[in-house]
């Protein structure tokens, strides 16, 4: 068996899909990039009323389906207060901390089209002012955007077009390194999807046939809980989330290996599947990990809480800092490959 890499081409898809802003709820941009992908490589897809996107490329057998999904949908905020100073505060769209963005530039996005640059800092940011400056708790009173435009006031903010609700994205900083490392915001869980996409692009041009009919699902409510729990095509029996492997202490997960999901948060993932993925390791000289993420959850774990009778299991390229400024490999990317190919071509665990 052997599988598709083009190190070169999937890292430059993936900083072409971190260079545009995503946070859950914001996501149109992303998607008609998806489809447009989709459209070149004549694969057909449908579109959820939510604005997913689910590629469906047909196997020898069309009466047993499997699903493979990954989310472009990335933390960001949304402007909650226009302080009378002119500055922003924010409310969270996604499951991080204050701390993680502390420092970062940031966009904010307005409804009629606009972009406005800032910065999301502490308020008691200048030492040589406040005395707390190292101490002041990073939460959703203390921290502000300080915006790149001469404003002094609420009016002055509201003249620029900045409304309450206007979603608000973080410079994801993306870079590859000579020595294979690429660091990045939101490789969770654009990494994954690179991966996924670059398969879908294999598939459509190659003359090999897989065994069952395949669905690719690019979610994009992921962050928030719902991205992949609906729309799942009645004949699938399998379903695999694409996504982030957790890295840090007590972790066996690092940024070389692909890894494979035993349990989250939401409890085992199912059992054959999970270790049919690692016999394919195996049988295919992957590098890979087994591990427990302990604050985590899926679409594939959100799909089996909204009811669907399906085997479910979670692997992925391990990241680093998580919901932070993210850091892989090309090892972990590249084994992930040889795996997502690897399983699409087996057999359906029985």
């Amino acid at each position: 068996m052997t599988h598709q890499w083009n190190s070169k081409e999937t890292i430059g898809l993936l900083g072409e899909l971190t260079s545009i802003p995503s946070p859950s709820g914001y996501t149109m941009e992303i998607m008609d990039k998806i489809k447009k992908m989709m459209d070149s490589w004549n694969v057909h897809y449908t579109t959820t009323n939510k604005g997913g996107v689910i590629a469906t490329v047909k196997g020898d057998n069309d009466e047993r389906h499997r699903l493979l999904t990954a989310h472009v949908d990335t933390l960001g905020a949304m402007v909650k207060e226009i302080k009378p100073s002119g500055r922003l505060k924010l409310s969270l769209v996604g499951g991080f901390k204050f701390n993680a963005v502390e420092g970062e530039n940031c966009l904010i996005h307005t409804t009629s089209g606009k972009t406005v640059s800032g910065t999301i800092l502490l308020h008691q940011t200048t030492v040589h002012v406040y005395k707390d400056a190292g101490t002041a708790e990073r939460n959703a009173d203390n921290m502000e955007v300080r915006i790149d435009e001469k404003v002094f006031s609420e009016d002055g903010v509201r003249e620029l077009g900045i409304e309450v609700g206007d979603f608000v994205s973080f410079d994801p900083r993306f870079a590859a390194t000579d020595s294979g490392f690429i660091k990045s915001r939101h490789l969770d869980d654009k990494a994954s999807t690179a991966l996924l996409l670059e398969l879908v692009k294999h598939l459509s041009q190659a003359s090999e046939k897989l065994p069952y009919t395949t669905h690719f699902y690019i979610s994009n409510n992921e962050e928030i809980g719902y991205g992949g729990n609906s729309n799942i095509p009645d004949r699938t029996e399998e379903y695999i989330a694409v996504d982030m492997g957790a890295i840090g202490d007590g972790q066996s997960s690092d940024e070389y290996t692909v890894s494979i999901c035993a349990k989250d948060s939401s409890g085992p993932y199912h059992y054959g599947l999970t270790r049919h993925l690692v016999s394919l390791a195996k049988e295919n000289n992957i590098n890979y990990k087994v591990d427990i993420y302990p604050y985590y959850g899926s679409d594939a774990s959100a799909a089996i809480s909204a009811g669907y009778d399906v085997k479910h299991a979670l692997f992925g390229p391990g990241i680093e800092a998580s919901h932070s400024y993210e850091r892989t490999h090309t090892d972990s990317l590249k084994a992930s490959a040889a795996l997502l190919y690897a399983y699409v071509m087996s057999p359906l665990v029985s």
